[in-house]
């Protein structure tokens, strides 16, 4: 009887007749029922099946390597734990395990924004500052970044989703469609909708 060492803290214990051969065989969906009962071969598939898209995903949105390794486990060590919130009426566990990982980039984003702000503030940056024109410049581009995400997480969800993959992750509509298994379709209308609702809330152009 051994123990083989899994990523994130797991251990798996390898019994005689191990059935993790079978496990790994099913589909997405029938392993959500195993991994909500804490098996850790599910656990497994599901990982191998979809870490490297997670954290192409965290990466895209990030732009660190670092922060988007600790935000795709960050995100599976959500899945491990909460397994059993998954409803497969509400779409694939790719789109289920993508959108974790999406959510928790975007909080990883934004706290690195507060964290340089304050780094910025703290360093003196009014006296880098060459003119009250620049000040004046970068308070009024805070603010319109302010008001963009206020509006924004005002949206209903899969239309902020869409939006946030294209401005903040770059992605296509195309690869868009593929991260959220949508078709691309759903995908350009939902981005249409959700930037005409923030024009109209903005009084102003958006690209």
């Amino acid at each position: 009887m051994t123990r083989r060492k899994l990523g994130m803290g797991l251990t798996r214990r390898a019994l005689p007749g191990d059935s993790s051969a079978a496990v790994r065989a099913l589909a997405d969906e029938d392993l959500m029922p195993l991994l909500a009962e804490r098996n850790v071969a599910a656990f497994e598939a599901i990982y191998e099946r979809h870490a490297v898209v997670a954290f192409s995903l965290a990466y895209r949105i990030c732009g660190s390597r670092v922060t988007a390794e600790e935000t795709s486990q960050e995100a599976f060590l959500s899945l491990w734990r909460s397994g059993s919130r998954y409803d497969a009426g509400r779409g694939s566990v790719r789109t289920w395990v993508l959108g974790i990982v999406h959510n928790r980039a975007i909080d990883a984003l934004r706290r690195s924004s507060v964290h340089d702000r304050r780094r910025a503030s703290d360093d003196g940056l009014a006296e880098r500052l060459e003119s009250g024109e620049r000040t004046d410049v970068e308070v009024a581009r805070r603010e319109q970044a302010r008001s963009i995400r206020a509006v924004l997480d005002g949206l209903p969800e899969e239309q902020c989703r869409v939006i946030e993959l294209s401005y903040y992750g770059g992605f296509t509509h195309s690869e868009i469609a593929d991260i959220l298994e949508t078709p691309i379709g759903t995908i350009k209308g939902r981005m249409r909708l959700g930037l005409e609702k923030m024009r109209l809330a903005l009084g102003e152009g958006i690209a």
